[in-house]
């Protein structure tokens, strides 16, 4: 029985030996391709090409040459079937619109925060009044950005299609008018070996 009991304490310790996991830390940009699902090289492909084709639009080059516009910008509609953090998308792109020095945005996701920060600094009494911040005097946008992420899916035998297409436009909102608008497509294959992996 002793015996039995140590070749179990053995098996046990064997296999808790061959079960560790390693942790690397990884380049982000690099090629993402663990499935088929929408990812971080989808992401980064998105962004990238959305920023290059409205910074280099040549309306929109006229009207960043003498201003910086504000620009409120919507979050990303997701229309797949997946779910996908579509926040993260529009981060990216508010980020690398931001750090090209042509635009100003306006966090529309922060207004309630910032009202109740006004409200405390105006009415609590608890604020020096010379230094609180007076109710109407943040600027508006001028335009918005705003944008869809859609999908179509197709499978026949061990093969699945996905199709991305990220569409986004710019739009002045004086005028309701489309200053700037493009997509970007991504097509993604997975085929299953005989083995099924």
């Amino acid at each position: 029985m002793k015996h039995l009991k140590l070749i179990f304490v053995l098996a046990v310790a064997i296999g808790m030996a061959g079960c560790q996991s390693k942790v690397e830390y990884g380049d982000a940009t690099e090629v993402e391709t663990v499935n088929e699902n929408f990812g971080s090289t989808d992401l980064q492909a998105i962004a990238a090409k959305m920023v290059d084709s409205m910074m280099t639009f040549p309306p929109v080059v006229v009207i960043t040459q003498s201003q910086r516009p504000i620009v409120f910008v919507d979050r990303i509609k997701n229309k797949t079937s997946e779910h996908i953090d579509t926040e993260s998308v529009t981060d990216t792109i508010s980020n690398k619109l931001l750090r090209s020095g042509k635009f100003r945005f306006i966090d529309m996701t922060k207004v309630d925060s910032v009202r109740k920060q006004l409200d405390y600094q105006n009415n609590s009494g608890l604020v020096d009044p010379s230094t609180a911040i007076n109710f109407g005097r943040q600027i508006g946008a001028q335009y918005m950005l705003y944008g869809n992420l859609s999908s179509i899916v197709k499978q026949a035998g061990s093969t699945k299609d996905v199709y991305y297409k990220m569409t986004m436009r710019l739009m002045d909102l004086e005028t309701g008018l489309i200053e700037w608008s493009d997509e970007k497509e991504i097509r993604k294959t997975k085929s299953k070996s005989l083995f099924g992996k």
